[in-house]
């Protein structure tokens, strides 16, 4: 008997190696072949872990042989995990050639996936620092879009989206200080939410980016992030600067049950200086409204007033990369556009704490919003993928000028720190995602986990595939 493995969910995965179908194993040395096959094209690893991988997933087997498990509701199931986040053993490069130690031991997220069962395939490729919104370098080269390889899986957890998108794995990790996970998600037809600030642990780690950044999953299905976000939330008294308050509810209860009747305010026109959609941006936004609305939500056009806060984001983002220079084994080996930041970056550190306080004060102003709305909804990114090598022979500034527009209506909920989900909205003419983003209040994000599962009843996406993936052979039961 033969099971058909190629782009199956986290929860059919974890659900054919509890019932014995297909064993541990199997199912990694799939995802193996996967990363084999497409790798050298797509670049979405950066290490991949051949021999730990298949040991740890025989040792699974071995456990549910012995009816010591399954134990976890991810038991067996190979994920990704971005080359910013610790694992035991492998160097965490943070995207550049500058470390060569390895991570002494497990980050608090990845402890709490091989707790349920997980296994750990590789790291995934990003750009320098996570400071870019494509994942490309001088170390690693372009992270290729499965949908299209000459275009962009923006940035900057690409790897991973790369990685999820062609079927090499069901999910990963990524991290987003201001799109980083959604604006991926959004280029390469995924599923991914940047959680409320405080939901899932940074440790070792107090905060990434100062408070900015977050930690979470892509996928490419509503209830596979369900599973995951379910798996990993929570924090570490003593480690973890934000603390959220919990749900009361698991997501997977939650994405089966019926929101309500919601006030829906679309966002059009980008919250801050930016370019505004394009015309299949546009129209994408609109269609994802015109369901939601038949659905019997009150759903208005409007804006969002009261956000300035350019500063803040660039002082936090230069004390968590500062952070993230400590790690640092050769500083000679950084790529031309971060040394030419570096004084910059110097400059505006010092000011990431006056600017946390600010944020904090413009929250909660800006997020008054949600006394008159449920739900606010807009474009992920202003249009689809980009080609590659959009930071080709540029130094910092003007990789900077080119990166900024990307992230026009994703950085803002970053300084905020309230939920914002990027959701699956069709495609372009010549067949690249496009994406819709889901913003609610803080800690609400049960309520838009429903509405993205309201909108992925309504317009499916997750049984079309791209193109350039290869599907998988089948694997031995």
């Amino acid at each position: 008997m033969t099971i058909p493995l190629a782009y199956t969910t986290v929860t059919e995965q974890a659900a054919l190696v509890a019932s014995g179908q297909v064993s541990a194993v199997a199912l990694t040395e799939h995802a193996l072949g996967a990363i084999a096959r497409l790798n050298p094209d797509l670049k979405a690893f950066t290490q991949v872990f051949v021999d730990q991988a298949l040991a740890e997933a025989a040792a699974l087997d071995w456990a549910l042989a012995g009816g010591t498990g399954p134990t976890g509701p991810l038991y067996g199931v190979p994920i990704a995990v971005k080359d910013e986040i610790d694992v035991a053993g492998a160097r965490t490069t943070f995207g550049t050639n500058a470390v060569t130690h390895a991570a002494a031991a497990d980050a608090e997220v990845i402890r709490k996936l091989r707790a349920a069962g997980a296994v750990i395939v590789g790291k995934t490729a990003m750009p320098e620092f996570g400071q870019w919104p494509f994942t490309e370098s001088t170390t690693y080269g372009y992270t290729r879009n499965p949908w299209n390889r000459l275009f962009s899986t923006a940035g900057s957890s690409g790897g991973t989206a790369a990685a999820v998108a062609s079927g090499m794995v069901a999910a990963g990790l990524g991290g987003d200080g201001g799109g980083s996970i959604r604006l991926p998600s959004s280029w390469c037809g995924l599923f991914g939410v940047k959680s409320q600030r405080g939901r899932i642990s940074a440790a070792p780690n107090a905060a990434l980016w100062r408070g900015l950044g977050v930690c979470g999953p892509l996928t490419r299905t509503v209830a596979d992030s369900a599973l995951l976000f379910d798996v990993l939330t929570g924090t570490v008294p003593g480690v973890d600067r934000y603390q959220a308050e919990p749900w009361g509810v698991t997501l997977t209860d939650a994405i089966g049950q019926d929101p309500g009747k919601l006030r829906i305010r679309v966002l059009e026109d980008p919250p801050v200086a930016g370019p505004s959609p394009d015309q299949y941006t546009l129209a994408a936004l609109r269609r994802v409204a015109d369901l939601l609305a038949g659905e019997g939500h009150s759903v208005e056009t409007g804006h969002l007033d009261g956000y300035k806060a350019g500063l803040t984001m660039m002082a936090q983002m230069a004390g968590g990369i500062q952070d993230e220079l400590a790690h640092l084994d050769d500083r000679r080996r950084l790529e031309a556009a971060t040394r030419h930041g570096l004084a910059l970056y110097r400059l505006l550190a010092p000011l990431s704490n006056s600017q946390e306080a600010k944020a904090a004060k413009l929250a909660d102003r800006v997020l008054r919003v949600f006394d008159e709305v449920d739900v606010l909804l807009s474009p992920t990114t202003p249009h689809a993928a980009l080609p590659v090598g959009q930071l080709d022979g540029l130094g910092f500034m003007r990789t900077a000028k080119v990166s900024l527009p990307i992230s026009t209506y994703t950085a803002i909920w970053n300084v905020l720190g309230n939920p914002a989900a990027a959701v699956p909205a069709g495609f372009t003419p010549n067949g690249l995602p496009l994406s819709v983003q889901v913003i609610v209040a803080p800690g609400a994000e049960p309520l838009a986990f429903q509405v993205a599962a309201q909108i992925e009843r309504l317009a499916p996406w997750a049984d079309r595939f791209p193109p350039d993936g290869l599907p998988a052979p089948a694997a031995a039961a």
